[in-house]
């Protein structure tokens, strides 16, 4: 078990998807980066997020802390695209989790979601039976979420268990000028992940932020069927 501070701090000027990377911050803990050429790849703890068109940054335990550098500007206008960008807060939003594994089952769903590198996208492509495609699936998003277990210095000590309820066709998505797939799905968990949380590639950028489902009422398993030429 291990307890985590979540602060969200969303402005109320507008952003696209694109302006996200230069939305992002300058120390280590905003992007990972040692220099110019080495890149510390481990989960960030502060996350870059675009909601209702509006940015917004979420702070994860010690990035909760770090981000007091980020209010010690004068301004946090941005230039984007020869253009200013007129940042004001317009709420703060400060919660605590307890991260285990519980006994019941939690819905959520998972927006793009970067799943696949160039080796499992290879493998995913020569799967025939979609029932395989789902397992493979389902394996990368319980190691995505063990990885964020260990980013947050938690010591996952029970089996996840985790199936996909809901899959719609994969999505081409652009990052850093490449193009990518992406998907939307829907997941059971017996770990509550807070709400827009990252998971998989590029969740400083936004990218695989996870929403808790309201579970008043009974999720139907649905799998839309797509082939192998669709993807």
């Amino acid at each position: 078990m291990r307890k985590i501070k979540i602060l969200k701090v969303s402005f109320d000027s507008t952003l696209t998807k694109h302006d996200i990377p230069a939305f992002r911050g300058e120390h280590l803990l905003f992007h990972n980066h040692i220099n110019d050429k080495q890149v510390l790849y481990k989960y960030p703890l502060i996350q870059y997020k675009r909601l209702s068109g509006k940015p917004m940054i979420m702070c994860i335990d010690v990035g909760v802390d770090e981000i007091h550098k980020y209010f010690q500007k004068d301004s946090w206008d941005l230039k984007i695209s020869n253009r200013w960008l007129n940042m004001h807060i317009d709420q703060l939003n400060m919660n605590q989790f307890t991260m285990q594994v519980w006994e019941k089952q939690w819905t959520h769903s998972i927006y793009d979601w970067l799943a696949l590198n160039q080796t499992n996208y290879q493998k995913y492509q020569g799967m025939e039976a979609l029932s395989e495609r789902l397992d493979f699936l389902e394996h990368i998003l319980k190691a995505n979420i063990l990885s964020f277990a260990k980013g947050i210095g938690w010591n996952v000590d029970k089996p996840i268990k985790l199936s996909i309820t809901s899959l719609r066709p994969p999505k081409p998505l652009s990052l850093k000028g490449n193009k990518v797939i992406g998907f939307d799905l829907d997941f059971t968990c017996n770990v509550f992940i807070p709400n827009y949380i990252g998971l998989g590639k590029s969740v400083s950028l936004g990218f695989g932020m996870v929403k808790e489902m309201k579970q008043n009422k009974p999720t139907d398993t649905k799998i839309e069927q797509y082939g192998k030429n669709n993807f």
